[in-house]
């Protein structure tokens, strides 16, 4: 069995049931929170996670529409990459 690690982000305007939201699709795909930091800062809310997946057979493609696709339903912006993806781009 592999282990996938992904940075989730989470953008927007605030209101209630966005985590709740987010984390039911992680749940829907068996994807656990490794890490997890959240700051509203006035009306933005923001949340950025550090997570993984124990699936050699994890469809990461399916993962980030449905992620998306929750984020359209509540107005906001939502991220999935894959770790080595997002360390590579914020490299100095």
């Amino acid at each position: 069995m592999t282990s996938t690690r992904f940075i989730i982000t989470v953008i927007g305007i605030d209101k209630i049931g966005i985590v709740a939201s987010i984390t039911k699709v992680m749940a829907d795909f068996n994807v656990n929170i490794v890490d997890i930091s959240q700051t509203i800062m006035e009306d933005l809310f923001t949340m950025i996670m550090l997570a993984g997946v124990d699936s050699e057979n994890f469809d990461l493609a399916s993962f980030q529409k449905a992620m998306v696709e929750e984020g359209e339903e509540l107005g906001v912006e939502v991220r999935v990459q894959h770790e080595d993806a997002f360390r590579f781009m914020h490299r100095i």
